[in-house]
């Protein structure tokens, strides 16, 4: 099981490795060379992976009828959270900045990525239903009913109660991109310094700037891509 799923990971994380750094070669060459990054970025922070990974590896620990990681990805379309990154420069290349995990965000994809994974846990008991001979309907209304019957619950309440966790929790979350503090772009690299009650901590990033879109990677030059920003217009 645990070599099944290192399989799936690695085959997931490999390409986006070659297509980030396909990115950032062509970024390289054709980047805008404004430093100036004030105003309000938004980046979507990507679920779908983690949220398919997981549900398939609860699914196949409770051995469930054949689902592929293909269906999965497919069920979960679009499942992102949006943290928002405001600069203002008050330097030639520095200034503060704030950074957060929106709530309301992450709320809107957890319950989207259950909704998803409800719909392929349904279709497995319809399955498994007529595998077992059951005469009556397994449309979805009919399995949502009896799943209802059986453990006091929807579907979706059910996984959310007795399921995976499919996203990170909140709390790591806003550990990783939450904080305020001041900020300085030398060259292509972005340092920010995170002011957390007295202890400073401090996080560079390579970063490219294409016109309204914002890149951060690792330092190093084989660092895939760590998200993508796109800078709010000005109204």
């Amino acid at each position: 099981m645990r070599k099944i799923m290192k399989f799936i990971v690695s085959a997931i994380l490999f390409p986006a490795l070659i297509v980030s750094t396909a990115l950032l070669v062509y970024l390289h060459f054709f980047a805008d060379s404004d430093r100036n990054l004030s105003g309000e970025w938004t980046a979507s922070l990507d679920m779908t992976d983690q949220a398919a990974v997981t549900a398939l590896g609860w699914l196949q620990d409770i051995e469930a009828v054949s689902v592929s990681m293909q269906d999965m990805e497919n069920a979960m379309q679009g499942l992102g959270i949006e943290v928002r990154l405001t600069f203002e420069q008050d330097a030639r290349s520095g200034g503060t900045f704030r950074c957060s995990v929106l709530p309301e965000s992450y709320d809107a994809c957890s319950q989207a990525a259950y909704e998803a994974f409800a719909s392929v846990f349904r279709e497995l008991v319809a399955e498994r239903l007529r595998m077992a001979g059951y005469a009556g309907s397994t449309d979805e209304e009919a399995v949502e009913t009896l799943v209802t019957e059986t453990f006091g619950m929807s579907t979706v309440s059910y996984l959310m109660t007795c399921g995976p966790q499919l996203l990170p929790s909140m709390e790591e979350l806003q550990s990783q991109y939450d904080g305020s503090g001041t900020y300085q772009a030398a060259g292509d690299i972005l340092t920010r310094q995170f002011d957390d009650g007295g202890a400073v901590l401090t996080r560079a990033e390579r970063y490219i700037r294409k016109d309204a879109s914002l890149i951060l990677m690792g330092e190093r030059d084989d660092s895939p891509v760590l998200y993508t920003l796109q800078q709010t217009p000005k109204e």
